[in-house]
């Protein structure tokens, strides 16, 4: 180091250059001692007290590592994990047929139908990285990372060849991420909560495929913040009518008072992935400007 760049050195050593630098000291590094610096100390930051010391490291990490990457806007892809793949689907049908329970034909044949949807969510993925490769600023796609729907997103968005985001969750069962995340975009969270604020943070639209009780929970959360002016308008898009208006009777939230008229215009449905890249295409006005 010349003189000069002693001006913006570093006035002290860096938290990972003292770990690395630590020498061990056989009193004092065995089970039960105090001495371990209180930031390496995992049985400290795992105790009950530093819940809020790792809420907030929950929102840091994904925050620093998406700025550094450059992420500034995202199309989140909601929807179900237990929807499978046309293949997959066709292959379980198959099965089912070959041993004549009727009770597993019924499923299987469901299960084929519910597989156009993991083929409109990977086709979503492929146009929103094809849409927006020439741009200087890309959008993103982002899913929770786990299977079904949301491994459909990133999958699009890998096929495509662009890069997609996993907002992964430790669950009982554990859920693996699904392989066609971009591994530097790749987070694993354990608090619901700050995993969904991750999700509204950066997205400029929210595409709701059919889903249970964790899709229902993200999309009436995001629902909630903008009728509530908690969060900013953007698209809210339900894809599949047929689904939606079976699972939520709107017009009788409408009728007994419980939300306003106006408010189902906080949503619309669309039906394929190209109507809902042409509603992104409108807002956005991504068709007359080179840049968003």
């Amino acid at each position: 180091m010349n003189r000069r760049d002693e001006l913006t050195a570093r006035n002290f050593p860096s938290a990972k250059d003292e770990c690395e630098a630590l020498s061990p000291h056989p009193n004092y590094d065995g089970p039960g001692s105090a001495y371990e610096l209180a930031f390496k100390d995992e049985e400290f930051l795992l105790r009950e007290e530093l819940r809020p010391v790792r809420m907030q490291l929950e929102l840091l990490k994904p925050e620093l590592v998406l700025t550094e990457q450059g992420v500034r806007s995202t199309v989140v892809i909601f929807g179900s994990a237990r929807v499978l793949p046309r293949d997959v689907a066709e292959q379980r049908l198959a099965v089912a047929e070959d041993g004549g329970d009727p009770t597993a034909i019924r499923r299987a044949r469901m299960q084929l139908d519910m597989s156009r949807y993991y083929e409109e969510a990977r086709r979503l993925g492929q146009l929103i990285t094809d849409g927006c490769r020439s741009r200087g600023e890309p959008i993103y796609v982002a899913t929770g990372g786990g299977p079904g729907i949301m491994e459909a997103g990133n999958r699009g968005a890998f096929e495509a060849g662009g890069k997609s985001i996993g907002l992964n969750i430790v669950l009982p069962h554990e859920q693996q991420p699904n392989p066609f995340i971009t591994p530097e975009l790749c987070f694993r969270f354990h608090y619901f909560a700050l995993r969904k604020m991750h999700f509204l943070m950066r997205s400029v639209a929210l595409v709701c495929f059919p889903g249970g009780f964790g899709t229902l929970d993200e999309l009436f959360e995001t629902l909630t913040l903008v009728q509530t002016r908690k969060s900013r308008p953007r698209p809210i898009l339900l894809f599949g009518r047929e689904f939606w208006s079976r699972l939520i009777n709107f017009d009788l939230l409408i009728d007994t008072g419980m939300i306003n008229p106006a408010d189902v215009s906080l949503f619309r449905y669309v039906e394929t992935a190209e109507e809902a890249w042409s509603v992104l295409e409108a807002e956005y006005e991504l068709n007359n400007s080179p840049t968003l």
